[in-house]
């Protein structure tokens, strides 16, 4: 079920990174897994907490070294680079929440272009002191800092971490397939999208009840 909120435009997007921002593939969950001796269907992020010592901060090494390649290797998703040029047009303040860290997060962006750090109302990476998605809280963070009230805020994103945090912070959401089947998130998303250039026409279009 969709978020009740009053009829108008978006007042904010919160965007995740990898996958969604970024193009799906040079990040290597499964890879990374299999090096650091995760189950296949566990976050990373959370098996890692619960390794002891040494083997957590040799399993964190491993992480930073794919992490930092992929970042390297990364490149702007279909639409994204369109897509934050639409916003910033409209004025309308975008943010991201990623799990991964900042170091990787302002090296990418190196490979977008004329896009930087500074575009970006907020940064929230696993660096910050808040628990990482699916947790709500820097969802509820980023709206306070951006001023845009929970139910007027659009988070978008490729995997159902972004959307349970979303949800959960009473935020809209939309799911960027990438092509691929949409994930079971256990309810509905507000918006489900191939791409991020159709979600601009969809933005774009003030017949529907989502746009900017």
């Amino acid at each position: 079920m969709g978020v009740e909120r009053r009829p108008g435009p978006i007042g904010g997007v919160l965007f995740d990174f990898d996958g969604t921002l970024t193009w799906p593939g040079p990040l290597d969950f499964n890879k990374i897994r299999l090096e650091i001796n995760c189950p296949q269907q566990t976050p990373i992020l959370e098996y890692l907490e619960t390794l002891p010592e040494p083997d957590r901060s040799s399993g964190v090494k491993i992480l930073e070294r794919h992490e930092a390649l992929a970042a390297a290797d990364s490149f702007p998703n279909r639409g994204s680079v369109e897509l934050l040029a639409t916003l910033g047009e409209h004025g309308v303040p975008v943010s991201l929440v990623t799990r991964n860290s900042r170091i990787s997060v302002d090296r990418a962006l190196v490979n977008f272009p004329d896009r930087t750090a500074d575009c970006f109302r907020v940064i929230i990476s696993r660096d910050d002191p808040l628990p990482p998605k699916p947790d709500p809280a820097s969802v509820i963070e980023s709206a306070v800092i951006m001023g845009v009230s929970l139910r007027d805020l659009l988070v978008v994103g490729d995997y159902i971490f972004d959307m349970q945090a979303g949800q959960s912070a009473g935020a809209l959401t939309a799911l960027v397939t990438n092509g691929n089947p949409a994930h079971d998130c256990g309810f509905q998303p507000d918006l489900v999208v191939t791409d991020l250039l159709e979600l601009r026409d969809h933005l774009l279009d003030r017949t529907t009840s989502i746009f900017i």
